[in-house]
């Protein structure tokens, strides 16, 4: 007997699969995990039965895959596979928003070519208009919410239908609350900020994928203040910012830095075109993947 599933979370050795039948509980089988098509969440995989246990056989063709440098390391982590949307969240105090970090997720997504929004909870605590506007201009689609009055969370909900979507960002801006509201019983744990570090504490392990009522797929992932970037070059960097490859067109020079040629249009526009602390942002991830690089050779 054979059945095709999506890969919802994995647990140890052991695979939770929703199929047509419902959930079931798989474990690879043995040429599966000897190769490079090992399962993740959000996976298409084909299970087969034996003995009333079921173990994937066969993994499908992957649209994309997200995954991130493990920090200090040359290797990479895989988070998941297969998704449509990615929301980088953010509280707009407690903890407070640390922009460059919210840059530095949004370049993960550019980077794996995954669309990408912003969410900016605890609106009922702070306005985080700034940070809303910032990400306006940017071009990418902000949703002000605040999963404790219930505000925004009507028009978010409905850009979740029939769709794979992530949420990630640091710990203790909301993710496990805001999913518990969307998905009323999931009951995922959720934490505190830290009084002595203004940091949230890490409440969810691993990715997992949460089927909603409505219809589509919500991915939990845990918290992370770290984020390294994998096979991006630093000349293509510039691409994961929309608002400073809308400028770098007009640059004089093909092949411009953006850090001192003269007649560059991404300098010629901070301050304008591009807010000074998205340069900032450019800048820093620019020096992290050419010494990275030169670390490398």
């Amino acid at each position: 007997m054979s059945r095709t599933g999506l890969v919802l979370a994995r647990e140890g050795s052991q695979f939770r699969v929703d199929t047509e039948d419902g959930i079931v509980t798989a474990v690879l089988r043995g040429r599966i995990k000897r190769d490079d098509s090992r399962a993740l969440v959000g996976d298409r995989v084909t299970l087969e039965q034996s003995g009333g246990d079921w173990a994937i056989a066969t993994v499908a063709e992957r649209t994309n895959l997200l995954e991130r440098r493990i920090p200090g390391g040359r290797g990479t982590r895989p988070i998941a596979a297969n998704l449509d949307q990615i929301f980088v969240m953010t509280a707009a105090a407690d903890p407070e928003p640390i922009p460059q970090l919210l840059d530095r997720l949004l370049v993960l997504a550019e980077s794996n070519d995954i669309p990408a929004a912003v969410i900016v909870n605890k609106i009922d605590r702070a306005s985080g208009e700034g940070l809303i506007k910032r990400f306006e201009q940017v071009g990418y689609p902000v949703f002000p919410i605040s999963v404790t009055t219930g505000a925004g969370l009507a028009p978010l909900l409905a850009t979740l239908h029939s769709e794979v979507s992530l949420v990630t960002g640091a710990s203790g801006v909301g993710k496990s609350s805001l999913l518990n509201v969307l998905q009323p019983g999931l009951t995922l744990r959720t934490g505190v900020v830290s009084q002595k570090e203004g940091r949230g504490r890490h409440t969810t392990v691993t990715a997992e994928m949460l089927p909603l009522d409505g219809g589509g797929y919500l991915v939990d992932t845990p918290g992370f203040s770290d984020v390294g970037f994998w096979g991006l070059e630093p000349r293509g960097l510039v691409q994961c910012f929309p608002d400073l490859q809308r400028h770098a067109e007009e640059c004089r020079f093909p092949d411009c830095t953006h850090r001192t040629e003269p007649g560059c249009g991404v300098r010629a526009a901070v301050g304008t075109g591009v807010a000074e602390d998205r340069y900032q942002s450019f800048l820093t991830f620019l020096d992290e993947l050419n010494t990275e690089l030169r670390d490398w050779e």
